[in-house]
Parts: structure tokens; C-alpha cells; sequence
């Protein structure tokens, strides 16, 4: 999310980073599962934006859930775009942050006070600043619009770069109120050819946790070319079908759901799976099925030394056109 400047306090440096943090932390109270070590915390990246402010409400719901602290992060290089005032006047920029991250805690306490909260302000470039946070995060979370017209583009070019390159599971808060309020009942998982392990646990973890439906479907299709008869076939009087080969294809991609899902399936036995296999293209079978859930979950392949988006088509589509909360879980190569 992009933000609009460093809190006032001692300047520090983080581990590994040039960067330079300007802030206090609000801590309220602690009720953080531990399980070996401390549970990495959730961040959200907030700037005042209606849209953030649902993220931070889902976030904190998602955090309860799961015994983790929330952590609001706001970012930006305001100075940049600061008129230079007298030395004794704290910048304008500052105090906009100040008071972003502020009310960001004051909501998340007000809707859960035994909550661990934190809030932080990074004078840096966003998508770094949040590229960061996420090598020390469960996950990440972001609303999907920003600030007046022009902070619409630059939010949703932020959002989709970090979901493309972060190492840690992204969720961008969309869709209506009744699914951010998880009123459906059901998550959806998107199972593809290359499909992600780890997002194939995550859903599971996370329908656990909600106690909730599991829908995981894949898209097949059969291609044009095998719907015409093939010469050795009618020669050896057995051509097939168009709908011969729709069934093929169908069955094959039954059983490759079944293989993606049967490890997790294992360990988390209490969770109700509904499969699904259906004809189309994936984007468009998650983008329609999406309005009937509570989260999309897709996976995407990192791979190393590979410095540009990692998302896929299918991401790219659900990101943009996704009816309810979209998380992008990552898969190191």
C-alpha cells in the first residue's frame, strides 16, 4: 500500500536493509499461539483508504483465527514530493502517516482489543518497503483500491507487483461484504496443471480454521485439433467421439485433482472437500465460481533470479476480476 510518510521517533536500522524506519509500536494485549517458535506476524499495508481499512478488518478476523499478531505497515518516499519547510515544522507528509497507522490500530483494537497490534512507517518506495515485511510475515494483506483516481492505478500497480513477487501468501481484500465477512461458508481453491503444494495446504489450513467448505476445482478442455477423426482410428473402424474425448480429458483431469489434493486431504481429515472438475478456460471457471466464495485461493511458481512478475494468466485475471478475497500463495521452484 502506498502511505504518506515516517512516524516521528529515533531513526533505526532493519536487518539486511538499508532502509530507514521511523516509528513507534502499539502493542495491546497478547494472545499469540506458539508452536516450537513465535508465529510469524500478519502484515497489512494501510493508507487511509476505505479500501485498506476493510483489509485491516479482514485481517484481523484472519489473525484471530489463526493466533497471529497484525502488523500495520504504511510506506512512501513523501519527502520527495514535500515542500521544504522550516526546520521546527514537523512535515505534513508525517503527520498524514502518524495518523494513518494510528487509526489503522485504533479499528483493529476496537474490533478485537486482546489483539497484539503493531504499526510501523517506512520511508521507502512501497512495493520494496512491503517486498520486505514479507520476508518476515505469515502473510501479507492489501486492499484492492486506494485513494482518489490517481492512487487507484498506483495502489493496484503496488498490489499486483507485490503479489507477484513476495515470498509469503498475499491476500487482496475484493468482493463484497458478505464475502469478506465470510458469509458463504466456502473457500475456493484453483488447481492447476503446475499447481502449488503450498497453496494447496494453505486452503486446507485455512478451512480448517473456518471451519468451513473446501471447493477445489480444475479447469479442463479439450483442443480443437482432437475433435476431428484421426485417419488410424477410422481406419481401424474406431473413431472417437467428440464427446469420447471431452470425457478423456475429463477424467484425466479428475485424477490429477485428486493427486494435488490427496496429501493435504491426509492431514487434514475434518475437512470437508467438495472436487470439481469443469470445461473452460481457469480464469473464467475461478472468476464466475469466485462469487459464491468466502476467499480464491491460486498458487504461483517463484523462480530464482527471475526479477519480473511471477503471476501467471490466471492470476493476473482473478487479481482484477475476483468477486470475493483473492490470496496468492507462493511455490519456491
Amino acid at each position: 500500500m502506498i502511505g504518506l510518510g515516517p512516524r516521528r521517533g529515533a531513526f533505526a536500522h532493519v536487518r539486511g536493509s538499508n532502509r530507514v524506519l521511523v516509528g513507534t509500536r502499539v502493542d495491546v494485549t497478547m494472545t499469540a499461539k506458539v508452536v516450537g517458535t513465535m508465529e510469524l506476524p500478519l502484515v497489512v499495508g494501510v493508507d487511509g483508504s476505505a479500501s485498506s481499512l476493510r483489509a485491516t478488518d479482514w485481517a484481523v478476523d484472519h489473525a484471530l483465527r489463526h493466533g497471529l499478531a497484525l502488523r500495520l505497515v504504511n510506506a512512501s518516499l513523501w519527502e520527495r514530493y514535500e515542500v521544504a519547510q522550516h526546520r521546527a515544522e514537523r512535515p505534513s507528509g508525517e503527520i498524514a502517516a502518524e495518523n494513518i497507522v494510528a487509526a489503522a490500530a485504533e479499528r483493529a483494537r476496537y474490533r478485537n482489543p486482546d489483539l497484539k497490534i503493531s504499526t510501523e512507517v517506512v520511508r521507502e518506495d512501497p512495493v520494496r518497503a512491503l517486498l520486505q515485511e514479507a520476508e518476515d510475515a505469515s502473510a501479507l494483506v492489501l486492499g484492492s483500491h486506494g485513494r482518489g483516481e490517481v492512487a487507484d492505478l498506483l495502489l493496484g500497480s503496488v498490489g499486483l507487483a507485490v503479489a507477484a513477487r513476495a515470498h509469503c501468501p498475499v491476500i487482496i481484500v475484493r468482493g463484497d461484504d458478505f464475502s469478506v465477512r465470510s458469509g458463504h461458508g466456502h473457500i475456493l481453491l484453483g488447481v492447476g496443471d503446475r499447481s502449488a503444494p503450498a497453496a494447496v495446504h494453505f486452503a486446507f489450513r485455512e478451512a480448517e480454521a473456518r471451519r468451513c467448505t473446501l471447493d477445489a476445482v480444475r479447469a479442463w478442455r479439450t483442443p480443437a485439433l482432437e475433435t476431428l477423426e484421426h485417419p488410424l482410428e477410422a481406419a481401424a473402424g474406431h473413431p472417437r467421439s467428440a464427446a469420447e474425448h471431452a470425457r478423456l480429458h475429463e477424467n484425466e483431469a479428475s485424477a490429477r485433482l485428486d493427486e494435488a489434493l490427496r496429501e493435504a486431504a491426509r492431514e487434514h481429515p475434518g475437512v470437508r472437500v467438495r472436487r470439481a472438475t469443469v470445461e473452460g478456460p481457469a480464469r473464467k471457471v475461478l472468476v464466475r465460481r469466485s462469487a459464491a466464495a468466502d476467499l480464491l485461493i491460486v498458487g504461483a511458481q517463484r523462480r530464482p533470479g527471475h526479477l519480473g512478475l511471477q503471476l501467471g494468466v490466471v492470476g493476473h485475471a482473478v487479481l482484477h476480476h475476483a468477486e470475493c478475497p483473492v490470496a496468492v500463495v507462493p511455490q519456491p521452484a
